[in-house]
């Protein structure tokens, strides 16, 4: 029962990043916008900004009461997105619900506190990934309530889904005695997420303003003074909001593999979702005619991501971690490539998509593996959301570049502006170049778990000095 409470904590995050990608068409009609990238990744964004704060408080405060606050926050936001009567008031809202980005790494740490590590790594996997096996009736309901009330059942559903998970969570999973003294860098927390919201926004709002035009570089150079002063902040205060001292080499790898991967795949949701109800007989190059048969196309691929977490847990208690987080990065590599096909094909979209998210299973739970192996109990909050924070940003930032590169190279046809073939595919290419450079990473990181393991005589090092 504690598993299915905390599992169901994750299904809310999958309707706050997943679900409202089956309606993003229909939002940006009714808010008559070309603003996708907004729209669909505002509530990644704000996981980064939320995502430190809430595992610092998590390690402070209990992991359990940080974990159903964030739920109750995702909760209000998804009301706010239910009568926003503008697109700023709606972005308000997807940005509360954001919060919900943080259950992913909470319910991973208080799984980690509840079981022996051989158990605990599939558990994770099992955790954070279980909501695919529920892809294909979530996503068939909501497809059939947007038509029947419109896109805003989503996020109805969204909030009764958030309550109960409350009520679940606070029946039956235990509040683990694990605190670790200290104070919340909320400074810090401001400073770190308006410089990522201010950079992402340059690169979202460029190509309308003009890459050079004095109010985006503006933009830009706000961003970029807020990151440099938080950078200088951190680097001296004693209890920093993300403590970039302590970063060892294999972490920073791990960190580095998930923000490129994850980055990748969900930036090829967002793409799938603007071409799916796109007709081959447009002849635009590519298109999938997926009208009525979104549910197909997001739920069947959406089973790949607990079979990429409940495998990948085996392979990391088996092997290692970092087993697990090079062959999740491998199967991305292929999955990405595929979709060239995929772009103009809904069998080829599907069969593709299913390995994307399996890589994206694998990549989340052996990335929250991988972390947890190289922090010690105390820190398992600060570190579980700095894997969160990688994996929005990866999020965020492909989904605004891939949106700047189908809005620049859009086509006028019948009088109509529509996306282009080199944009579609330029996107793709994009997306398959990003995980091939993940690799590198990745096998470095193998590399050296290898070499940590011949040193120490031990078939597995396991939170060896200065690994974290």
């Amino acid at each position: 029962m504690q598993i299915v409470a905390l599992l169901l904590a994750n299904i809310v995050a999958d309707t706050v990043i997943v679900a409202p990608l089956l309606v993003l068409p229909q939002m940006l009609d009714h808010f008559d916008t070309t603003q996708a990238a907004w729209i669909s990744s505002s509530a990644m964004l704000a996981g980064a900004m939320w995502a430190p704060l809430f595992g610092k408080s998590a390690d402070i405060h209990g992991k359990r009461k940080m974990l159903t606050v964030v739920l109750l926050i995702a909760c209000g936001g998804a009301l706010v997105c239910v009568a926003a009567p503008t697109l700023w008031v709606f972005i308000l809202g997807r940005m509360m619900q954001g919060a919900a980005v943080a259950a992913v790494f909470l319910t991973a740490a208080i799984v980690r506190d509840l079981c022996a590590p051989k158990v605990a790594m599939p558990a994770v996997g099992a955790v954070t990934t279980g909501a695919g096996f529920l892809g294909i009736g979530l996503s068939v309901l909501i497809e059939a309530m947007a038509g029947q009330f419109g896109f805003k059942a989503v996020f109805a559903a969204s909030a009764l889904l958030a309550i109960l998970a409350v009520v679940c969570i606070r029946a039956v999973v235990p509040d683990h005695g694990v605190r670790t003294p200290g104070r919340v860098d909320v400074v810090g927390a401001l400073l770190l997420g308006g410089g990522l919201t201010a950079v992402l926004g340059y690169i979202s709002l460029g190509s309308g303003l003009g890459w050079f035009s004095a109010g985006a570089l503006a933009l830009f150079g706000v961003g970029a003074a807020l990151l440099t002063r938080w950078f200088l902040v951190s680097s001296r205060i004693p209890e920093p909001v993300i403590d970039i001292r302590n970063l060892g080499r294999p972490l920073l790898l791990t960190l580095l593999v998930v923000v490129l991967g994850s980055g990748a795949v969900q930036s090829m949701d967002q793409l799938l979702s603007l071409i799916a109800q796109v007709s081959p007989d447009q002849q635009l190059g590519y298109g999938l005619d997926a009208t009525g048969s979104l549910s197909l196309l997001f739920g069947v691929p959406a089973v790949g991501i607990i079979i990429g977490g409940l495998i990948s847990g085996w392979v990391a208690a088996r092997f290692d971690p970092s087993v697990a987080l090079t062959g999740g990065v491998l199967l991305g590599v292929a999955g990405a490539i595929g979709m060239f096909a995929g772009a103009a094909s809904f069998p080829a979209a599907i069969c593709f998509g299913v390995l994307l998210n399996v890589s994206m299973g694998a990549l989340t739970a052996s990335g929250f593996n991988m972390a947890g192996e190289l922090t010690p109990p105390e820190r398992q909050g600060v570190i579980a959301s700095m894997v969160t924070v990688t994996s929005a940003i990866g999020s965020v930032c492909m989904s605004f570049v891939g949106a700047a590169v189908l809005s620049s190279t859009t086509v006028v046809v019948d009088g109509t502006t529509v996306n282009s073939a080199t944009g579609v595919f330029g996107y793709i290419a994009i997306s398959a170049g990003v995980f091939l450079a993940a690799t590198v990473p990745a096998c470095l990181l193998l590399a050296q778990r290898r070499r940590a393991a011949r040193a120490s005589g031990s078939p597995v090092p396991r939170g060896t000095p200065g690994d974290g």
